[in-house]
């Protein structure tokens, strides 16, 4: 992949080249045509400015013909540029040809600037590894690990597979995964991502899935599809495009043989206006007007962090009626967070919230971090000797009591059993708070809302789009967060089967946009007209969304619709603008006011201002 990278860096140099070195032997062409006159050296002089400027696409026009066996743009310039030239007409040729070629290392360039994000992946994934193999260290290419094998990842290094730490522990940096800037502690047990940076730990990593299947080469493989997909806008036209060639020189011959026969012009002018014709004639800016919009569109996205597998999807968009969001993971970060802590009246609250700040601090389990950042102010007693309970929680004898936190199985204070049977249907997660094998209060924890949902649900009310929470969650928690968030439609308690026939009933009011993180939702995910994944969740969910938010920044939701709507502008504005260039160009000739040069200028340059026009979209 890097060496094709490499080719079309060499090949827009090579074209930038012929096309400077093609410029300055016309100028020099014209010069002695000045002083000569239409000699044969001059004329030897533009055929070499012919060679050279119109090879690449003269090369790629023959290319095309054989592959897809039909004529195409390229071949009608070319076609023009000769008539031009047996007319005697050399300059004007050789500055058609200069304009196309010209436009062909705008092209060239459009799509080299898209592809800039995919070899900045490339370059992040690491080469070699050093697989641990027999007590030897082996530094080996990538590409030769298996899953089950180990590899020692020292501080400096990247992580070269997805895999799970055996030994070690150490601080990664995930950015050029997740997006997330703050470096993660990873300890025995953890998973880390290839591309991630390791930072102060050496670490021994078990791999668990082959190397070409690892998230960023997976992000690599959906951009390469991206490049490669084409929308309907874009396949309408190259169907056009095929028929219209024939269209046109058809029209050129007829110029060129007809009038003369019913002595309506003589056959010196006839050539010159169906030479004419093949020139103005031409849909290169039409061509032009869409894979350049979107291959700028994509490469903006994919700046953005956000990876959106094709210009299709993007143009989907206009079209969406539902979006349908999963809540765990997706409107929630997967990370839960403190909502209540009841403690008995009758107990001391602050010295508890002291006990178990220290009680926590001493545990491993998930919820234990959530519960310390809730008393990160809170001063934690010391030297306690902790036991840990797997599957139960931690205890510590202080004093003459023995506190626990967690869930023990004993019996509850009348207050406590009061308040906790009120929020027994909630949905929340319960950690109990024990003193001598009673529970006198306990911790309820939720999932986090990611911040700036408000605003982004009354942004696409704006779009009048309908906004519908699915989950497999209970219906409280579920009305909870659609009521917070203004979302008016929910289903709750949603197994796979049962997403997957809501967004089915949905598609039948429009198209349907779903966004999902997890293997439940890949079914919804794949049945969803557009579908997006948050760039954390699952490797299903990943390869069956369309678009895929990097970062699980919910609220680049509203920039994907608005450079959506902004590429759909400027590919109308495109087709609008080279339609009418051609027809008034056609007009121009028809009624013999239209010279062979001045068809040459407004024909390339309507080409050249629709692709600088797509280019807009990269900034």
């Amino acid at each position: 992949m890097s060496k094709l990278f490499k080719h079309e860096a060499y090949l827009l140099t090579r074209q930038i080249f012929a096309a400077a070195l093609g410029l300055l032997l016309i100028i020099a062409a014209f010069i002695l045509q000045a002083i000569l006159g239409k000699t044969t050296p001059v004329a030897v002089i533009f055929a070499i400015a012919y060679i050279i400027g119109g090879f690449y696409k003269a090369k790629e026009g023959v290319i095309l013909t054989k592959r897809n066996k039909h004529l195409n743009v390229e071949i009608l310039m070319v076609l023009a540029a000769l008539s031009a030239f047996v007319t005697g007409n050399f300059g004007e040729g050789a500055i058609l040809i200069l304009i196309f070629s010209i436009s062909g290392v705008l092209e060239t360039y459009a799509t080299k600037k898209s592809e800039k994000e995919l070899k900045g992946l490339l370059d992040l994934s690491p080469k070699t590894a050093r697989l641990l193999q027999n007590g030897e260290e082996i530094e080996v290419p990538v590409d030769q690990i298996k899953p089950q094998q180990y590899v020692l990842v020292k501080p400096g290094d990247m992580v070269p597979v997805d895999g799970v730490i055996s030994e070690g522990q150490t601080t990664v940096k995930e950015a050029a995964i997740t997006g997330e800037p703050m470096p993660v502690d990873k300890q025995v047990h953890d998973k880390v991502y290839a591309s991630s940076i390791n930072v102060d730990g050496m670490i021994t990593v078990q791999c668990l899935k082959d190397p070409k299947e690892s998230i960023v080469q997976k992000i690599v493989d959906f951009v390469k599809d991206a490049q490669a997909d084409k929308s309907e806008a874009q396949s309408n036209v190259e169907i056009f495009e095929r028929y219209y060639v024939y269209v046109v020189i058809a029209m050129a011959l007829v110029y060129m043989f007809l009038p003369p026969l019913f002595g309506w012009l003589s056959a010196s002018e006839s050539f010159y206006r169906g030479t004419i014709v093949l020139v103005v004639g031409s849909p290169c800016a039409l061509v032009a007007s869409i894979a350049p919009a979107q291959l700028s569109a994509l490469s903006r996205a994919s700046k953005n962090r956000v990876l959106i597998k094709g210009g299709s999807h993007l143009e989907t968009l206009k079209d969406i009626k539902t979006i349908v969001f999963d809540k765990t993971g997706t409107l929630t970060t997967g990370e839960p967070e403190v909502k209540h802590v009841y403690i008995d009246p009758k107990e001391d609250k602050n010295y508890l919230f002291q006990v178990i700040k220290a009680l926590e601090s001493q545990s491993t389990h998930p919820l234990a971090n959530a519960i310390l950042k809730h008393f990160d102010e809170t001063e934690a007693l010391t030297s306690l000797n902790t036991q840990e309970t797997s599957g139960a929680g931690v205890s510590a004898t202080i004093g003459d009591s023995t506190y626990q936190v967690g869930r023990f199985d004993h019996p509850k204070t009348p207050w406590v059993d009061e308040q906790f049977s009120s929020l027994d249907d909630q949905a929340y997660s319960h950690v109990g708070i024990y003193k001598d094998e009673t529970m006198i209060g306990f911790i309820t924890l939720e999932d986090s809302l990611r911040p700036n949902l408000k605003a982004l649900i009354n942004a696409l009310h704006t779009f009048k789009i309908k906004v519908v929470l699915m989950t497999g969650d209970h219906a409280y928690s579920a009305n909870q967060i659609a009521e917070t968030l203004g979302i008016k439609h929910v289903h709750s308690d949603c197994y796979p089967e049962d997403k997957l026939s809501h967004v089915k009933t949905y598609q039948k009011q429009g198209h349907v946009l779903m966004l999902g993180d997890g293997i439940n939702d890949a079914p919804a995910l794949t049945q969803a007209n557009v579908s997006i994944a948050m760039g954390a969740g699952t490797d299903v969910s990943l390869e069956t969304s369309d678009i895929v938010l990097m970062d699980n920044d919910l609220t680049k939701l509203t920039d994907v619709f608005t450079l959506s709507n902004k590429m759909r502008r400027i590919i109308t504005q495109n087709v609008v603008f080279s339609i009418a260039v051609i027809v008034l160009l056609l007009i121009s000739n028809l009624f013999g006011i239209l010279n062979l040069p001045f068809g040459v200028l407004m024909h390339e340059v309507s080409t050249i201002l629709v692709i600088l026009n797509s280019l807009r979209l990269l900034t």
